[in-house]
Parts: C-alpha cells; sequence; structure tokens
C-alpha cells in the first residue's frame, strides 16, 4: 500500500519533524511504502495533495495547521481519486481537529489513522475554492492571518486574542443580500459565517453539527451599533442555542452578494473580497475519525452501518 505524508515544517511550534521518523516507522509497520513530502511555500500543499491523488496513493497523511488542512483539500477536490485522508493538527488554533477530537500528541494522531474507521464528510465548493470547515467575512475574521507568526510562536492561541483587541472598536456594517435554499434575506450584518464544523476560533459555533447530510450551517450577526462586541460575547462565550440578533440556518447551496471591501477567511487563509457562491460537495472527502466521532457528527453513514447491523441480525 501506498502512504504519501505531507508536512508543514513551518507550522505551529515547528517541531513536527522531531516525529517524523516515529510516524513514518509506524506507517511502514501497517505495510504502507510512505513518501515524505515537507512543504516549501504558500499552496505547495495543494500540488503535492493533487500528486498524491493522480498517483492514487492508498493514504495521504497530513501534518499541520487548518491552513495545510485546506491547501491540501483544494489539491484533492480537483481530483476524481481521491485517497483516504489521516490528520495529525500541528497548527496553533487546529479548529477543525478540536471538532473532530484529533489529538495534537502525534502519537494518538497516529494510532487514529491507523485503527479508526473510514468517515465520508462534506466539504464546500466556491468560486474562492474549497474548504473544509468555515468561511467568513466581517469582525475578528482576519485575525488568523494577521497575527505576528513570532507572537503565535510564543503565546500560541493567546496570539489571536491579542490581536483581537485591537480590532474590538472597528465593527463593520456589511449590506448583503442572501440567497439560500429557501428563499432570500436582506439587511446589515457584523459577521457572517458558513460553517462545517462545531468549532471555530476556538469557540463553540455550531451546537449539533452534522457533517455528512450536504448541509451547512449559516450564522449571522446583525449589525447592532454599541452592542455587537455583547452579541459576539454572548454567543462565543456561553453559546445559548437562541440569541436575538443571531440568526442560523442550514443550507446547500448560497449566494452571498455585498458590496463591502473586506476579505473573506476561508478556512482561516485570506481569500478575495467580493461576492461568494457556495455549494456544498456530499461526503466528497474520506477522512479516518475514532468511531464515536462518526456516530457524534456523521448521521446519515452512522444510521446506515446501524441499520445494516440490524438488518444482519434478523
Amino acid at each position: 500500500m501506498k502512504c504519501t505524508l505531507i508536512y508543514n515544517p513551518e507550522s505551529g511550534k515547528k517541531d513536527f519533524v522531531n516525529h517524523l521518523d516515529y510516524v513514518v516507522s509506524r506507517l511502514e509497520e501497517a505495510n504502507y511504502e510512505v513518501t515524505v513530502q515537507a512543504t516549501k511555500k504558500a499552496k505547495h500543499a495543494t500540488s503535492l495533495a493533487a500528486q498524491a491523488c493522480k498517483e492514487q496513493v492508498d493514504l495521504l497523511v497530513i501534518s499541520g495547521g487548518d491552513g495545510t488542512l485546506h491547501e491540501c483539500i483544494n489539491g484533492i477536490g480537483r481530483c476524481t481519486f481521491r485517497p483516504k485522508i489521516g490528520y495529525i493538527p500541528s497548527g496553533t488554533a487546529c479548529d477543525l481537529a478540536s471538532t473532530l477530537k484529533i489529538p495534537k500528541k502525534v502519537n494518538e494522531a497516529i494510532d487514529i489513522i491507523l485503527n479508526g474507521v473510514s468517515t465520508k464528510m462534506d466539504i464546500a465548493k466556491s468560486n474562492k475554492g474549497y474548504f473544509m470547515y468555515v468561511t467568513a467575512i466581517g469582525t475578528y475574521v482576519d485575525i488568523s492571518y494577521v497575527t505576528d507568526s513570532k507572537l503565535k510562536k510564543i503565546f500560541g492561541y493567546v496570539a489571536y486574542l491579542i490581536t483581537g483587541v485591537k480590532e474590538f472598536f472597528t465593527i463593520p456594517m456589511i449590506k448583503t443580500k442572501i440567497i439560500h435554499d429557501n428563499g432570500e434575506l436582506r439587511g446589515y450584518f457584523s459577521l457572517i459565517m458558513v460553517v462545517n464544523s462545531k468549532k471555530v476560533a476556538g469557540f463553540n459555533i455550531v451546537h449539533k453539527p452534522v457533517l455528512d447530510d450536504g448541509l451547512v450551517d449559516v450564522v449571522l450577526y446583525r449589525y447592532i451599533p454599541l452592542f455587537n462586541n455583547l452579541l459576539y460575547f454572548i454567543s462565543f462565550v456561553l453559546s445559548p442555542t437562541f440569541l436575538p440578533g443571531v440568526k442560523r440556518f442550514r443550507t446547500s447551496k448560497i449566494k452571498i452578494l455585498t458590496e463591502h471591501h473586506h476579505k473573506w477567511n476561508t478556512d482561516g487563509e485570506e481569500a478575495n473580497a467580493g461576492n461568494l457562491l457556495i455549494e456544498v460537495k456530499k461526503q466528497a472527502i474520506d477522512i479516518i475519525l475514532r468511531p464515536e466521532i462518526q456516530k457524534k457528527y456523521f448521521k446519515e453513514q452512522w444510521l446506515w452501518k446501524k441499520e445494516k447491523l440490524e438488518s444482519e441480525k434478523i
């Protein structure tokens, strides 16, 4: 069996390379022939992942942060053949790994890759590329890519909070028209998020996500002068299921039309400003997870397995 291991040597505290021999040995013990590829520049992981698909490897192991994973998905998304994905998170935030309970401890992450269950997961395709877990515009969305890399290495996640304080009094007013499966709406918003995850920026944004049903969660924060930061605090920290000023719905397609000049954040990476067109690609990738995570967030596959087991008992 063939395996390609793509890792970002600049990710997080730059220490994954110290675990590289261990990871390769574990994979080789499981009868994989391993090719190791280190990223060397921005978007390099995209071409490396596309090459792995072209070679039809059995397993693609990715180590890095949300940005590295995002780049790889943009390589995989363009290919017909898509290998199983194993993920070893090594970035600063690693929001998706947090949702999927993939630990940063390398030995625990590789255990999941070798002993977990293959799970089909939705991704989304937009006019700005593929994304795995979030695309957003508005307040604080640029924090992940404007925060100084030296701060991130010293303070980790706290570095994002330090940067966020600087934006406390700069709440944008975004005039928006949104077209989705069940109609359209217009309004002024301060933050717009399209989410395929539970966590974003370390906070619980979606209470009960379903990650294999062909739908994304849309979360809209209305522009309310003087009160938006209070709205964010209640929503992000206290995480109520209902909050005035916050609108939520699910959809398979969405158009977000805005004249706002701010750029989008896609999986923590900077994307161009302008209108956004999104279509969910149902169960488009195959990622290896713990069985209990599949049961929790991947309802369609879990129910199918349950029904199959029950039919076999008859």
